[in-house]
């Protein structure tokens, strides 16, 4: 959720060779509690009539899956269906921010990054693992042509930023929740064009807070012209096992047998960067 929707759409919340219960849902921030994810009301229906008809469907299904030993597509089908329902019943609340002090909307502002970062508070707080924040869509994040362009870019998310950290930390929620912030790419220091800048993937700054990382700490440095990581380098692999780690989980053995093998998120390396954990 976030500033619009961002390039890619669907395929940013996809969960790719994982099975379709797995993946993500877009939340249109700035809408009503009832009208932020698609399709969320059934205008026909009662819950108790809807309730039903999900059981004689899920019943039906099984007995079907049964029949059929294993269909990965038709056990995804039955459950998402079934968290379908139970977001139809969860989401109104989560999404309503009239019961927040107005003190606690005063902190995140009236940026829609800003409104979003609270909402992904009040997610966490009701036991959603993951959430996912974007921002700058109405501003291009790639700044090929100005690179003057992340000013105002900085200034829509610094605000957004720095009270959910303030808010999870007073509520006692940072130290259990793991906070991970990262751009597109890094920028390049040459020039494009007369004010623009390149891409650049081998510098660039990627910070974590909250769930058992080190505060206040810097861990690895670029050249003194930012053009690549010369000091404890991290490989995206590296990133995503260290994160894993902090969640728990070995990134060695989390794997999903898809085509024919067994697939994991760091594929055959990533190494976990004890260094940044408290």
């Amino acid at each position: 959720m976030g500033d619009g929707v961002p390039r890619g759409r669907q395929s940013n919340w996809s969960s790719a060779f994982l099975p379709t219960a797995y993946a993500g849902c877009n939340v249109e921030v700035g809408k009503t509690p009832q009208q932020v994810i698609d399709n969320l009301q059934n205008q026909t229906l009662s819950s108790t009539a809807q309730e039903e008809q999900l059981n004689l469907i899920s019943e039906i299904n099984k007995l079907h899956l049964k029949r059929r030993q294993q269909d990965d597509q038709l056990e995804a089908g039955i459950k998402s269906m079934e968290l379908a329902f139970r977001m139809q019943m969860a989401v109104p609340d989560a999404f309503d921010t009239k019961d927040e002090t107005k003190e606690t909307l005063d902190l995140y502002g009236n940026e829609k990054f800003g409104k979003s970062c609270l909402l992904a508070r009040r997610l966490v707080e009701r036991g959603v693992r993951m959430v996912q924040v974007f921002g700058g869509n109405d501003i291009a994040w790639d700044t090929h042509a100005d690179i003057r362009l992340h000013k105002p870019l900085a200034e829509k998310v610094d605000q957004g930023i720095a009270a959910l950290l303030i808010d999870l930390k007073q509520r006692g929620m940072l130290e259990d929740t793991l906070v991970v912030w990262g751009g597109e790419f890094g920028r390049a220091p040459t020039s494009e064009g007369p004010i623009g800048r390149d891409h650049n993937h081998y510098g660039f700054t990627t910070w974590l807070a909250g769930g058992g990382v080190k505060s206040g700490f810097s861990y690895g440095a670029t050249d003194q012209f930012g053009c690549r990581a010369v000091e404890n380098g991290m490989h995206v692999h590296d990133l995503h096992a260290t994160i894993l780690h902090l969640m728990g989980l070995d990134h060695e053995r989390l794997t999903y047998r898809h085509s024919g093998r067994d697939f994991r998120l760091t594929d055959v390396a990533g190494n976990v960067a004890k260094d940044i954990i408290a």
